[in-house]
């Protein structure tokens, strides 16, 4: 493997020590986000916070500009405008005060180990004790459902009363993934969230997925960031998508059916944690062989006498 540091470089003169964070944000991409979940939270941290770049990452020798051809703006008679693709370490402040990082870019499409293996560097030169990361995945849900999602990670401590959806399953990897299965064997703690977006809204907006992003990442994080922008944006997407399904007789039929669905799981779930809670307040086998034992022998005790 080639000198990972090479792949990075330092924006500033400050020494790494005082560039340091608690947290690290991750956004890069991958195979998919449904209803732009991950890009809306960037954009949101971007545009709320105060940020400040530390490094960025040398992308001539990660990206495939042919397979994901960045995008130019001809003017008339002349190219006037170049959108140069960045995978960029910011340094944020949240309404605390308190610094966070967020590594956010597209995801490379070369040296994947080597990119983790820089992150890591980074990860360890700035003092980062957890690795956080959300995206929206397509599911078949509602949109006038409450949004739904999968959490994991690297230590069941960081999520002690998950309640996973899924069981062993394979999926197609993405650099992102892949870092946390690296992270993690490092020692380093990680955690994501995939929040579950309507398979009919997973190449628009959909704002909901994006607010229910940014609320698990501060409620693992304990981050203060401000959301009323974001959970307005959420409310005008809420209200386009209503608008559209209502014209489309077919779509509503879909969506109803969803719906059922959707609320025939919950109650069975419903069902499940209740039969949990009534076979949890029943003794033991070791409570109830006790109880026979002594019984047993206050019996005997009496045919004595």
């Amino acid at each position: 493997m080639q000198d990972p540091q090479e792949l990075y470089r330092f924006e500033n003169d400050t020494h790494p020590s005082e560039l340091g964070a608690h947290t690290m944000v991750v956004a890069l991409g991958g195979l998919i986000d449904a209803g732009n979940t991950q890009k809306q939270v960037v954009s949101h941290l971007l545009g709320t916070l105060e940020h400040t770049v530390v490094a960025s990452f040398d992308l001539d020798q990660l990206l495939d500009y042919r397979g994901r051809r960045p995008v130019m703006t001809f003017d008339r008679d002349h190219y006037s405008d170049y959108d140069d693709p960045a995978l960029t370490l910011f340094r944020m402040t949240d309404d605390d005060g308190t610094p966070f990082l967020l590594l956010a870019g597209p995801e490379p499409d070369y040296q994947w180990e080597r990119v983790i293996e820089a992150v890591r560097m980074l990860v360890r030169r700035l003092g980062v004790q957890l690795v956080v990361s959300a995206h929206g995945i397509p599911m078949a849900v509602p949109h006038t459902r409450p949004v739904g999602m999968t959490r994991y990670a690297s230590d069941q401590r960081l999520m002690p009363e998950n309640n996973p959806v899924f069981g062993m399953v394979q999926i197609p990897s993405s650099l992102e993934s892949l870092m946390h299965l690296r992270l993690s064997e490092s020692g380093i703690d990680t955690a994501g969230f995939a929040i579950h977006v309507p398979h009919y809204l997973t190449q628009t907006d959909f704002g909901d997925a994006a607010v229910a992003a940014l609320r698990a990442v501060c409620a693992l994080t304990g981050l203060s960031i401000p959301m009323q922008e974001l959970t307005a944006v959420a409310g005008l997407h809420r209200a386009e998508i209503g608008r559209q399904v209502a014209e489309n007789p077919d779509v509503v039929e879909v969506v109803q059916g969803l719906e059922q669905q959707y609320d025939a799981f919950q109650e069975g779930l419903q069902r499940q944690n209740l039969l949990a809670n009534e076979m949890a307040e029943l003794p033991s086998a070791d409570e109830i062989g006790a109880e026979l034992e002594k019984f047993l022998r206050d019996e005997s005790g009496d045919n004595s006498n």
